[in-house]
């Protein structure tokens, strides 16, 4: 029986069994893969029928599921952790990215058959999978990672190359009694290591668990271990086995990732990998694999790490599979060391702890929020290593002179270009933040890192094609950065034409640094309409300026004499598709519309402008010199530029992740997590209402 998919003659999830212990103590999470799987496991107190009983491999507390399971003459289905699993350890209640679930028996259990050592069996059906199974063996590898994926990649401190490896283990670990082995085995390890090389430094290497302090390994008598080098700090499994000579083991996986690496591979046990002619045995392989016939280290890693796991994406609360779960498991991974760095943040508002959290904290780390520049300074300057975090628009006067004076990078923070459905002023959390380390993207008196980018101009052509294919999502989908807005309540003519006029508020940063000799709202509709003085302009105003939060509205009688009509409360894009012309000073409307295919004319120096793709009437800064095309520009702002994480999860995600998320306009995103933030937003709102009425004189 094949566990991993529904039957097709049976639609509806099958009954599993599981014990107490089985049900209420793996969580929800183990439960929601194996619906995925097509099993529905049912509490032990339920009723009905049951296909199979569940539990949790061999161990010693899933006995009573496998007794129950022979009584009844119904399978048990083992279920354990992939080879690709999560970021820390599964003991530190890291959810897993994979589990392995055998109706045969258990896959390091070589006293009877299990299904990956038949699917390992089985070998390659065709020769493309062959070639599958070798690109994503080197993807694994390329990206470093192994079961657990917290280690540090690199240590000043690794041996030279050319040593024997040992690999130890926890003591007692199932996979050593089931694989044929025991205590013994490991001592009968060191000595095989010392006799069949004579002269070699061997290297030890201790289990994760052990040095965290959580179980005991194999060799704790120090003058067994004389000439030995000890391995006892954390790294990635792939440094030590890509400067290994061989690797010697008992049943760990990393036996089998050294196979992969094309490294000798000595096993006193007999784990899944062995037994296949791919490893020197010290133990007698069962028959029954022999008589499939020799298998390489592909055809297991296809069997282990493609064809037997069910991979998991919470993002989507959905099956996946190797490759999406691999590249979520290396971005993740990446963030988490990026960021285990202190942090020290200015000009924060008071709801974003939580955002600055997920984005630039770690499992080690937490951004503190000062709000004084001096106590940052300090702070930063007192740690090593240390990085300065502002609010782009609130960065304190002689902040970037004293943080470069002391060394200490300076990072401007800004909500990315896909957002959010809904406004920042109603305090919904962003899904993409910007950390631009030289400027910032809306002010152009100086470069930033969104500017080098474009003028750097280096653009693969993958890259461009993603660009491309973003573009069209985006259009497709009616995404931009806030997602608000009904449908238009009139219908342009179809005889004149037709100019959008996009609004902003005037004390915008964006305006402050970035504008032209118009910086009002009133200038630029009364600048378009002298240019078109028979065209049909819609003048779109800024949302926060229509909830009268913010300055820039425009006395009714004016913009009668000046606009045909004035879009409230209508999106943009269904605007900007009405659009022959877009007119703006420096709005990021102006880039949606190019990434529309409108053309756009400016009257300040937004990031998009000054590249050969708009029309400039603004002072363009004269470092802007790159003729750009619309796919470099997309690729630079939406993908190279910002940081994305899923809003619903917290974890990392692409430019078109968020898209998608956001095209669906999931209710999940359009509210706030708690009731204390929901009545933060409505009293902020509020404040913002009553500052703007009360400067208005209105």
């Amino acid at each position: 029986m094949d566990c991993n998919k529904p039957s097709a003659a049976a639609p509806q999830a099958r009954r599993l069994l599981g014990t107490a212990s089985t049900y209420l103590l793996r969580k929800r999470l183990f439960r929601r893969l194996l619906d995925l799987a097509g099993w529905r496991l049912v509490p032990p107190w339920g009723f009905g029928e049951v296909e199979a009983m569940v539990g949790w491999g061999f161990k010693p507390s899933a006995e009573s599921s496998r007794r129950i399971a022979a009584r009844r003459g119904i399978p048990y289905l083992a279920l354990e952790d992939g080879f690709l699993r999560s970021l820390a350890l599964g003991v530190e209640g890291a959810p897993p990215f994979s589990l392995l679930l055998d109706s045969a028996g258990a896959y390091y259990d070589c006293s009877g058959p299990s299904d990956l050592e038949s699917a390992i069996g089985a070998g390659f059906a065709a020769a493309e999978e062959a070639a599958q199974a070798a690109q994503a063996a080197t993807r694994l590898q390329a990206l470093r990672l192994s079961k657990y994926n917290l280690a540090p990649l690199e240590d000043s401190a690794l041996p030279d190359p050319g040593f024997v490896l040992l690999v130890d283990q926890t003591f007692g670990d199932v996979s050593i009694r089931h694989g044929g082995a025991s205590a013994a085995s490991f001592a009968r390890m060191l000595e095989a290591a010392r006799d069949e090389n004579p002269g070699a430094r061997l290297v030890l290497k201790t289990h994760p668990d052990v040095l965290a302090g959580r179980k005991r390994g194999h060799f704790e008598d120090p003058a067994a271990l004389q000439g030995v080098q000890l391995w006892t700090r954390p790294i990635v499994p792939w440094a030590l086995i890509e400067r290994a000579a061989s690797v010697y083991t008992v049943t760990s996986q990393m036996g089998a990732e050294a196979l992969l690496a094309g490294k000798p591979v000595r096993c006193f046990g007999l784990p899944f990998y062995a037994g296949w002619g791919a490893t020197q045995d010290e133990l007698c392989a069962p028959a029954r694999r022999a008589a499939y016939g020799p298998r390489g280290a592909l055809e297991i890693f296809a069997a282990g790490w493609l064809r037997r796991p069910i991979y998991y994406d919470p993002r989507l609360d959905a099956r996946s599979d190797f490759d999406s779960v691999a590249t979520l498991l290396a971005e993740a991974r990446d963030r988490e060391f990026a960021n285990r760095r202190p942090s020290y943040c200015l000009g924060m508002a008071f709801w974003k702890p939580p955002v600055l959290r997920a984005y630039f904290g770690s499992s080690q780390t937490r951004p503190q929020i000062l709000r004084r520049p001096e106590a940052a300074l300090k702070a930063a300057r007192d740690s090593p290593d240390s990085r300065l975090l502002v609010w782009a628009s609130r960065e304190p006067e002689g902040l970037a002179a004293a943080a470069a004076a002391q060394g200490t990078p300076l990072h401007r923070v800004e909500d990315g270009f896909l957002r959010s459905i809904g406004l920042g002023a109603d305090l919904l959390p962003p899904a993409s933040l910007v950390a631009d380390s030289q400027g910032i993207y809306y002010d152009p008196t100086r470069p930033s890192d969104l500017e080098s980018l474009i003028q750097g101009g280096e653009f693969p052509p993958e890259l461009l094609r993603r660009a491309a294919a973003l573009r069209e999502l985006l259009a497709a989908r009616d995404v931009g950065k806030y997602n608000l807005g009904g449908a238009p309540g009139f219908a342009a003519p179809k005889d004149r034409r037709v100019i959008l006029v996009v609004g902003q508020v005037e004390d915008d940063a964006s305006i402050l640094k970035g504008g032209g000799a118009i910086t009002t709202n009133v200038g630029l509709l009364k600048a378009a309409r002298a240019a078109f003085p028979e065209a049909f302009l819609i003048y779109k105003p800024h949302p926060d300026v229509e909830a009268l939060r913010r300055k820039g509205a425009i006395p009714a009688a004016e913009l009668a004499g000046l606009a045909d009509v004035a879009a409230r409360g209508t999106a943009p894009h269904p605007l900007i598709l009405t659009a022959d012309e877009v007119w703006t000073m420096t709005s990021l409307l102006g880039f949606e519309a190019l990434l529309r295919g409108k053309p756009v004319t400016c009257l300040g120096a937004p990031f998009y402008a000054g590249w050969g793709l708009t029309r400039d009437l603004g002072p363009i800064p004269a470092r802007r010199t790159r003729r750009a095309t619309l796919d470099e520009l997309t690729a630079a702002a939406l993908i190279l530029y910002p940081t994305y994480l899923d809003p619903l999860t917290g974890l990392p995600c692409s430019a078109e992740f968020v898209a998608e998320r956001l095209a669906r306009r999931d209710s999940r995103l359009a509210r706030h997590a708690n009731p204390a933030r929901r009545i933060g937003a409505r009293a902020w709102g509020l404040w913002l209402s009553t500052k703007a009425r009360l400067r208005s004189g209105a």
